[in-house]
């Protein structure tokens, strides 16, 4: 047996190891690592409940967004207003929401995990009049001209191998990498209209946002999404479909654990106190893959189990009933991340949880997209839980999400409120369970004399790169790799586009605790 071990797994959101023991070429064994404590939950104790809406955005510098509206649906709960949230507020808080998902596809598909399957060097004798491709063109020849590779990143270093695009698909990849750059901006332009800035929205409040509708500012948000819808519609999707084409045994690899777990995410009428009622958009459920039926979420059954945790205690615990004390020293311990499980079981979280509990639930736009793309390849449902049905899922959501906005910003009301008041209550309990692009969310609070007693967040990735629980039962990043043929083990691409089909995110940003360990020392971006 060989141990394969690959750190940091690069082009990710944070810090990621994966080993995994190899045998004959396959994947026996396998650790998913998180390499970095950041103390979120021990440094919001005691702060003013008001502030878990902006410090808890600097969780991570891609979905900030995710965890500010998170933040605001636990305040929501708290304060006792979360019926109370006025259309505007809701519809607002959608569509900087839904800016923050078409950025973060995109930028996954593109900046992330495309380089896996496109070989830039093929821009190197391009002969054609495309400006982003002669650009890179001359980037890639003052590289060799200086006979320094490190000058060719983000491109380098990569892992060599299994580069099947055709020259001419792969130029026009790289050209749509650069373009992409710029779409993302664009989004974030689209978020910061109603948000403030991007990331890291100031507008996202308790009981709504603070951001007014105008004339204007709907006439703006209307052009800038409909740029992007063009990209996702005439770019974006027949870039995924390409690759899917070219790559078709990757719908048979890096299936996972098999089950399916979504809050839901969008709402799509005055917030409910009854989280089992609201509508959404997409809706909150679990699907496992040998029945593919949906059943109902209760959040209750949501726990966290620290057995290989580098945490004290081996609790299986509900969240907000958690105590976060670090243990570097725990002996079983290999990771920095906790193991949520629904029902004591590992349930994959992220696009294709919302995609396949939408189609199983009847959503007729999901099923004629996931019925048509599943036709075009001549396959079935089972082809989703997959590393190319982790990819298509993301593209499809992300047109459908684009698609809702359009008539989201039209019903906006110029003039009606945007945010309820409240009063911040002496003692309470919150939770706020969201959509991240990336998968569920998850913030629970205790307020005690109108301070915060206790925070705990559960992340999308917490959810896909947990390591073991308790009961010996691998995370489903790591059930993903088990059983993977490995053609090289000193070129192991195949385990880096499983982890990165999941779009692990482990923060860009990295936060420090203060020896007081009440401020953020230490804020640095990747």
């Amino acid at each position: 047996m060989q141990k394969i071990v690959i750190d940091p797994i690069t082009r990710i959101e944070g810090h990621l190891k994966i080993e995994a023991t190899v045998d004959g070429g396959e994947v026996k064994d396998a650790k998913c690592v998180g390499t970095l404590f950041r103390g979120f939950e021990i440094f919001m104790k005691d702060r003013d409940p008001r502030d878990a809406v902006h410090i808890t955005q600097r969780i991570c510098g891609v979905c900030p967004t995710s965890h500010g509206t998170t933040a605001a649906l636990n305040l929501d709960a708290a304060f006792g207003v979360a019926d109370k949230i006025p259309n505007n507020g809701r519809i607002l808080r959608n569509l900087i929401q839904g800016a923050n998902y078409i950025a973060s596809h995109i930028v996954h598909f593109y900046h992330l995990a495309a380089l896996d399957y496109v070989d830039v060097t093929e821009v190197a004798d391009y002969d054609g009049t495309d400006p982003e491709l002669l650009k890179v063109k001359d980037f890639i020849a003052r590289a060799l001209a200086a006979g320094d590779m490190s000058m060719l990143a983000p491109f380098y270093p990569r892992y060599e191998g299994d580069y099947r695009l055709p020259k001419k698909v792969a130029q026009a990849a790289v050209a749509h990498y650069v373009e992409a750059l710029n779409m993302r901006r664009l989004a974030h332009e689209l978020s910061a209209i109603y948000s403030g800035r991007m990331p890291h929205s100031v507008a996202v409040v308790a009981g709504g946002v603070t951001s007014h509708p105008s004339i204007d500012s709907i006439s703006s948000f209307m052009s800038k999404l409909n740029t992007l819808r063009h990209f996702i519609d005439n770019v974006y999707l027949p870039d995924v479909i390409a690759v899917a084409e070219t790559y078709p045994d990757y719908f048979g690899i890096g299936v996972g654990c098999g089950n399916l777990l979504s809050y839901g995410v969008f709402d799509l009428e005055a917030n409910g106190t009854n989280l089992a009622t609201r509508q959404r958009l997409f809706t909150q459920g679990t699907v496992s893959a040998s029945d593919l039926t949906l059943h109902t979420f209760d959040p209750n059954k949501i726990t966290e189990d620290i057995k290989y945790g580098w945490f004290k205690g081996e609790t299986n615990e509900y969240p907000l009933n958690e105590v976060t004390e670090p243990d570097h020293t725990k002996a079983e311990g290999y990771s920095w991340l906790k193991a949520p499980r629904y029902e004591n079981t590992p349930y994959e979280v992220g696009p294709l949880a919302r995609m396949v509990v939408n189609y199983v639930a009847g959503d007729p736009v999901v099923q004629k997209m996931v019925n048509d793309t599943l036709a075009h390849f001549g396959a079935g449902p089972a082809a989703l839980f997959s590393t190319l049905g982790r990819h298509a899922a993301r593209a499809l959501e992300c047109k459908i999400v684009a698609d809702e906005m359009v008539k989201w910003v039209m019903e906006l009301k110029i003039g009606e409120p945007v945010c309820a008041d409240y009063e911040i209550p002496e003692s309470a309990e919150g939770m706020g369970l969201w959509e991240a692009p990336r998968g569920a969310l998850g913030h629970w609070i205790k307020i005690e004399n109108h301070k915060i007693s206790n925070y705990q967040c559960v992340v999308p990735t917490t959810w896909n790169c947990s390591p073991k629980d308790g009961q010996g039962v691998y995370g489903p990043v790591e059930q993903a790799l088990i059983g993977t043929k490995v053609r090289d083990n000193d070129n192991p691409f195949e385990l880096v586009r499983i982890v990165r089909s999941f779009d692990p995110c482990l923060a860009c940003a990295v936060h420090l605790v203060s020896p007081t360990g009440n401020e953020i020392s230490r804020f640095r971006v990747y």
